[in-house]
């Protein structure tokens, strides 16, 4: 339990100090918007840092090469736990925004964090808006802003870490219009950190695994109809992987 209220007052701080980057986000973002965006990227993922280090959480990493440096990207992977979004966002080469449910956007501080992290926010019974979420992810992208999308649609709360929910085609259509590669993301044992044991946060390891880029137009006919299918299938093979590692 010591774990789970030392979080809560770390973020708690951590909100507050917030308000003092805020300030220095917007006078930096005055003259020059993309070191103020640089400056909330860093400041999030130094707090990621720490929450993983409080939490006794050892990330390995492999296949980190794979993600370009120079360009952006489409990170998918698969998502069983709220530590999925830590592990992955601390560890982002460049700008980054990830597309969450349109319910985040009641939770006041959050949700100004997130719209400043170049977060999208899809609200999953409107048609309309959910293609309006997918075009401002593709301008997004064309502007040089990596995305990241779980296209399970939620967390999975089974215990074996292969089950996975079928990925939603249209959470791919970002990397079809931009061009832009997939990069495939295993996660694995995330859940031992926090949701299998709820209220407290276990000492764990966890692995992440990058995958090698998928470049949609270099795809087979049949891989490019079924994109989502195709990219679950890579990472299913890559957690079969990561849990022999």
């Amino acid at each position: 339990m010591i774990r789970s209220i030392m979080i809560v007052l770390f973020l708690t701080l951590f909100f507050l100090a917030g308000i003092l980057i805020w300030a220095a986000a917007w006078i930096i973002g005055r003259f020059d918007p993309y070191k103020r965006d640089l400056l909330c990227l860093r400041s999030v993922q130094a707090a990621f840092k720490i929450i993983l280090f409080i939490s006794g959480v050892k990330v390995d990493v492999y296949g980190e090469e794979h993600v370009p440096k120079d360009q952006a990207v489409l990170y998918i992977g698969n998502h069983r736990s709220y530590f999925d979004i830590v592990i992955t966002y601390a560890r982002c080469p460049r700008l980054t925004g990830y597309v969450a449910k349109d319910s985040m956007l009641k939770i006041p501080f959050l949700r100004t964090w997130m719209k400043m992290l170049h977060c999208l926010f899809l609200n999953r019974t409107d048609i309309k808006e959910g293609l309006k979420m997918v075009l401002t992810g593709i301008d997004k992208i064309k502007n040089g802003i990596s995305m990241c999308i779980f296209p399970e649609g939620t967390r999975v709360r089974t215990e074996t870490e292969m089950d996975m929910l079928p990925f939603k085609e249209g959470s791919l259509k970002m990397a079809e219009k931009t061009g832009c590669p997939i990069i495939p993301m295993a996660l694995v044992h995330t859940a031992e950190i926090f949701e299998k044991h709820v209220p407290f946060v276990r000492k764990t390891r966890a692995v992440l695994m990058y995958g090698e880029p998928i470049y949609v137009k270099e795809l087979d006919k049949d891989q490019r109809r079924h994109l989502g299918a195709y990219t679950q299938d890579v990472i299913k093979g890559m957690i079969e992987e990561a849990m022999t590692l």
